[in-house]
């Protein structure tokens, strides 16, 4: 069934008596435009935001829900106190991706789709006001966030030749996210952060996700270890539990074995659909909300060992960083960490960017030439698939200032300073590339791990001993295997005391690479959490 099929024919009769091709006197190459509008049913006061357009070859699912790294072509532009029935104008002059902009738009039949995406006013504490997407519990996704408006998909004949006007209008708000029930397994809680609602001006929430061991119930005088598996924002159960078979098959069984509680939090910012779970400027108190509300109220709630040695760390890319950091910043809060394809551990390769080295972020410089730095690539054959340019820019088409919801744009949410207009100090020129060193510089004294943990070893070093665990294939998608050489090379030089943790490689693995599942995994965090228990606790209640 083709996205059409969904509509009556008296809604498609209507979204037709909407779209008005206007043909202008004069073409030109530059004279396809989209004119886009809202009606006062939709709101009787001016909205902020960003419109979107995408135009798909693709039928199967609204244009809308193709939007990614690689395409359908996707058009924005950010709109102030739009009232209803006022346009909002896409044309040759909007930046584009994959497309540079409507004039390199090959002429032919399109699915066509405007998503209006709605900012929220944030006065923050710090004096700041920002308008930004105010995450709906979907995870930083404008093209699905409960209250963006999108117009019905159709089908138009387009020609960037012909000096044509498309009007139009967005008039379909999409539903609330469908939260799972909760069953014998699974439970989920949200709770109202007092911290992070100070910070932000506005009502800010955290959640998790509990998966309870089998006998949770049977053994009301049993406790368990913790296992944070943390990753971008999912309502899913962890560790895949229901999608993973053989891991719930094992979760599930009767024979004896280690049971755990395992918990997934939920923590989106105005930024990204995940935190990053530390303190930072840009996006605010994370770490302390996480720490000082989310966990107690968890274990308040939940049979969870609340002791250091019982709460361990495993998440896999944003999760591999997370996981890692929380294990550096906590020392004495978590007891190890198993850090997979974890974001750059060390800033010389944010994905293929040298932030200390480079003087542009989309290429490298070398004597006589410059070459395009790479972003993406295929493994095991190591293809360039994305440019550091190219990718940059589609984070500007998806959003200005920093609030595209994107990758680069979330690490200098979190890793960089405030700028003067209240959003976060950019790295770099997300339009030519041109590196700014005090931002640089910032980066490395607040969030490079390798450099926090070099400068303070002497410090936290006997803290960490035995807890630091890496995992990571040699051909990551994003070259984050560079950051763990880097972090390699520190640990496996540790003096009083040595690290004690483990790094283990696959030699052509891509960022999914995992040498073991993790059922093995667990009994591996079994061990690790019996081996560290003070001699007073019993292991026997959580090994049945």
């Amino acid at each position: 069934m083709n996205i059409f099929s969904r509509y009556t024919a008296l809604s498609c009769l209507t979204c037709l008596a909407l779209i008005v091709p206007v043909r202008a006197e004069q073409s030109s190459a530059s004279d396809l435009r989209f004119e886009i509008s809202f009606p006062k049913s939709i709101s009787s006061t001016p909205l902020t935001g960003r419109m979107f357009l995408i135009l798909s070859r693709d039928d199967t699912r609204e244009p809308r829900l193709q939007v990614g790294r690689y395409g359908p072509a996707l058009l924005g532009v950010d709109f102030e106190d739009l009232s209803a029935g006022q346009t909002v104008t896409i044309d040759a002059k909007t930046l584009g991706w994959p497309i540079g902009n409507l004039a390199e738009l090959a002429a032919g039949d399109y699915y066509v789709q405007a998503v209006l995406s709605k900012y929220t006013k944030f006065e923050r504490a710090d004096g700041h006001v920002l308008w930004m997407h105010n995450d709906q519990w979907e995870g930083q996704r404008w093209n699905r966030s409960p209250g963006n408006v999108t117009s019905a998909p159709l089908k138009l004949s387009l020609d960037p030749s012909a000096a044509v006007t498309h009007r139009f209008e967005v008039n379909q708000v999409l539903p609330p996210i469908e939260i799972p029930e909760d069953n014998e397994w699974v439970k989920r809680i949200k709770i109202q952060s007092k911290i992070l609602t100070e910070f932000w001006g506005q009502p800010m929430y955290l959640g998790a996700t509990v998966l309870l061991p089998r006998g949770y119930a049977q053994h009301p005088n049993a406790s368990y270890p913790a296992v944070y598996s943390q990753g971008h924002f999912s309502l899913s159960p962890p560790l895949r539990f229901g999608r993973d078979e053989s891991l719930t098959d094992s979760w599930k069984s009767l024979e004896t074995r280690p049971r755990f509680i395992a918990v997934t939090l939920q923590h989106p910012t105005p930024y990204f659909d995940d935190s990053y779970a530390v303190n930072s400027a840009n996006n605010g108190p994370y770490g302390d909300a996480i720490h000082q509300e989310l966990i107690p109220e968890i274990e308040r709630q939940f049979r969870v060992i609340p002791s250091p040695y019982a709460r361990v760390l495993t998440g896999g890319s944003t999760g591999g960083w997370e996981s890692f950091a929380l294990q550096v910043f906590y020392p004495d809060f978590y007891g190890g960490t198993w850090s997979f394809a974890p974001d750059p551990l060390d800033f010389r390769n944010v994905e293929g960017i040298d932030v200390y080295g480079d003087t542009n972020a989309f290429f490298k410089v070398h004597d006589w030439y410059q070459v395009p730095t790479a972003n993406t690539r295929f493994a095991p054959t190591g293809e360039v698939r994305l440019t550091s340019g190219q990718r940059n820019r589609m984070e500007l088409v998806h959003g200005t200032k920093g609030r595209s919801g994107q990758q680069l744009d979330v690490w200098s949410s979190v890793f960089g300073p405030i700028g003067d207009d209240g959003y976060f100090k950019p790295l770099f020129d997300k339009r030519t590339g041109e590196m700014d060193p005090t931002v640089a510089q910032y980066w490395k004294e607040n969030f490079d791990l390798r450099h926090y943990l070099e400068t303070r070893w002497s410090e936290v070093g006997s803290k960490l001993v035995g807890k630091l665990h890496i995992i990571c294939g040699q051909m990551d998608n994003f070259y984050l295997n560079v950051g763990v050489y880097h972090m390699e090379e520190f640990l496996e030089n540790t003096r009083e005391p040595y690290y004690a943790g483990s790094i283990t490689y696959g030699a052509r693995g891509s960022h999914g690479y995992r040498p073991y599942t993790t059922e093995q995994l667990l009994r591996i965090m079994a061990d690790h959490i019996t081996k560290n228990a003070p001699p007073e606790a019993d292991a026997s209640q959580w090994k049945y």
